[in-house]
């Protein structure tokens, strides 16, 4: 099962727990797999079907810009984070 580091503000419904495991082919699967476990966690991820703007999905190093849709392997790891924007050059 997928790995996913569960953000700072999230960890309270997790128990307090950094990292879950939990089932999932799909980001869509692994969001309702997390909600089934630790209920409030889609809201704190998701706006309606899609993930919320302003979160990154980071598997397994890259950052995914297919959302919901994006695929997770048995071994992937996941992560949910504030996207980071600005900056001047």
């Amino acid at each position: 099962m997928p790995e996913v580091w569960v953000p700072v503000v999230a960890q309270h419904l997790t128990g307090g727990k950094q990292r879950v495991r939990v089932a999932g082919s799909t980001v869509h699967q692994v969001v309702d797999s997390l909600e089934s476990a630790y209920p409030g966690m889609k809201a704190l991820l998701c706006e309606g079907a899609e993930i919320m703007p302003g979160i990154a999905v980071i598997i397994d190093g890259e950052v995914t810009n297919t959302g919901m849709l994006a695929r997770v392997q048995e071994e992937s790891e996941v992560h949910f984070l504030p996207a980071i924007g600005g900056g001047t050059a």
